[in-house]
């Protein structure tokens, strides 16, 4: 007997069909949430200890680890500064995203949720032993 999705007996159509709509619920889900940055130069990136540690004051010991690269390119501690920095504002600037869902119609995010949801137990069905 030929094996089915997962190498169980269940349904290499029904896995197919709970793959797409599970990956269509989920593309129409993110597709409608909206992402606000709040964030800028004078912006608080985050906090150490109660201190405000602002955007400016990251890009600072940026500018002093490049130029240590520039002036000697084998200085570690400037490879290090400036590492350090860009990860601390990148890290900085996810924090202070805010995410929201756009405004829709009840219907609307019903059907993305049957989609998603629906999809997903379909997928995990046909993964089950039958």
């Amino acid at each position: 007997m030929a094996r089915g999705a997962g190498g169980t007996n269940g349904g290499t159509g029904t896995f197919l069909i709970g793959l797409i709509m599970m990956v269509g619920g989920g593309y129409l889900l993110l597709n409608e949430i909206v992402v606000q940055p709040n964030f800028g130069f004078g912006a608080r990136a985050f906090g150490i200890g109660g201190v405000t540690i602002t955007s400016g004051m990251i890009l600072i010991p940026f500018m002093f680890g490049v130029g240590m690269i520039f002036y000697n390119s084998k200085n570690w501690f400037g490879w290090g500064i400036a590492g350090a920095s860009m990860v601390a504002l990148v890290f900085g600037v996810i924090a202070n995203m805010t995410l929201q869902l756009a405004r829709m119609s009840a219907f609307d995010l019903i059907v993305i949720l049957v989609l998603f949801v629906g999809g997903l137990g379909l997928f995990l069905r046909s993964l089950r032993a039958g």
